[in-house]
């Protein structure tokens, strides 16, 4: 028998710090994080302090005869740049060292594809591909005929190049299209989620803060979990019931990350904007990793960017079996912050609670007698509101409740 095993690629990554105190040295870690989830083994590291990054090879000259040398002594198969490449930075770092050049948009996509599980996830991945290759074709020298000047150069020009670009812009707009369709499917589904008043809340948060975690744990939903970055990539969205009766819907989102490529951005809004069109953002932070603070930052200016403004906030400090002793933590941005663990299901009452009094501050008291000939409106009340008491008098039903402000025309 045969056995046929797939080959580990070994890569060396390299960085580049333009200023004191940033976030370089722990981007290059999370890339190599990124590395390992895509399959491959980091066996080096290289990061070059520079006032901005070389516009030709992205690093110095010094930095590509150690990274040369680096690689001659690693073995690696490639190297994977902490940033994206223009396409003179490619070509030329391939001439440079001869090996196979990736940067971390690559890398990411690379993972995506591999996530994508929902034809919707799939062609997000395909058109965010599409778009890196697009600027990134050039010719391969006297590999392809170039028309030229002079006795024996003429020819019938660079055609393949031209195919290329023309085969890929034949499926990008073939692609928009259907994503145009699958968009105009999820508006549809929103409508329908409005027309049925049910509280949409939205779990966003940094890749790996365990948000795919806490959906299983609250609704059983059964998605693919691991601490890996990106574990999960199609949104889900389950029904919950609160104590109180009401039903919610809980939408897991894909996670954000440093950098995050601006071609994903824009295939991924459709679905990134879930957060923009939810009554509560559930925002789920790793409080045991160091680089807490940063990873909320970026998960607030990914928010921004998407334009989710005017939300509540309900920050979940998960991971709270694993947080250092003593360790003070807060969120100034959110409106209600717990400490929980999804993998124990540690204060996951609390953040229950949390949920249902913020529900509570988007709805208005009512205090009313309902005609037992209107005792249909009662379960409307129940189902989308907060019923607290009911009385049955000889005249009607006595009802205390709060309901939001959708259905309040309805019941009265």
């Amino acid at each position: 028998m045969i056995e046929l095993e797939r080959e580990m690629e070994r890569v060396i990554l390299v960085g580049i710090s333009t200023q004191d105190n940033d976030d370089a040295e722990k981007s290059l870690e999370e890339l190599e994080e990124l590395a390992k989830t895509a399959g491959a083994v980091t066996v080096g590291k290289v990061l070059q302090r520079r006032e901005q990054m070389h516009p030709g090879t992205y690093v110095g000259k010094g930095k590509l005869t150690e990274i040369k040398d680096l690689l001659w002594e690693t073995e690696a198969t490639g190297i994977i740049c902490d940033d994206e490449l223009s396409p003179a930075q490619l070509g030329n770092l391939r001439d440079e060292l001869d090996t196979k050049i990736m940067d971390r948009t690559l890398l990411i996509l690379d993972i995506f594809a591999s996530r994508a599980s929902t034809s919707e996830g799939k062609i997000q991945v395909e058109l965010a591909q599409l778009k890196y290759r697009q600027s990134r074709l050039t010719g391969y020298g006297t590999s392809l005929s170039r028309l030229g000047g002079g006795i024996g150069t003429r020819g019938p020009g660079e055609k393949k190049l031209e195919m290329d670009r023309r085969l890929i812009k034949s499926r990008i707009a073939k692609l928009n299209r259907d994503l145009k369709e699958v968009k105009s499917h999820r508006e549809v589904t929103r409508e329908q989620r409005n027309r049925n008043h049910m509280p949409v809340v939205a779990i966003v948060g940094y890749t790996n803060a365990g948000k795919s975690t806490l959906l299983n744990l609250l609704t059983g939903a059964g998605i693919l979990a691991e601490d890996k970055l990106f574990a999960t990539l199609d949104p889900t969205t389950r029904g919950y019931r609160m104590e109180s009766g009401q039903e919610i819907l809980l939408t897991d989102t894909v996670g954000f990350i440093r950098k995050l490529p601006h071609h994903l951005v824009d295939a991924f809004r459709s679905t990134l904007e879930e957060a923009k069109y939810a009554d509560i953002i559930l925002h789920v932070v790793d409080v045991a990793n160091p680089q807490m603070d940063e990873q909320m930052y970026i998960v607030y200016e990914t928010l921004s960017m998407l334009g989710v403004q005017d939300k509540p906030i309900i920050t979940a400090f998960n991971k709270c079996d694993l947080m250092p002793e003593r360790m003070t933590v807060r969120d100034f941005k959110a409106d209600e912050t717990v400490f929980i663990s999804a993998k124990t299901g540690e204060g996951v009452t609390a953040l229950l609670e949390k949920i249902e009094s913020v529900l509570r501050g988007q709805k208005i008291a009512i205090e009313k007698l309902y005609p037992y000939k209107d005792a249909a409106k009662i379960q409307l009340i129940r189902r989308y509101g907060e019923l607290i008491e009911e009385e049955y008098l000889e005249d009607g039903i006595a009802v205390k409740a709060y309901v939001p402000a959708r259905i309040y025309e309805s019941i009265m």
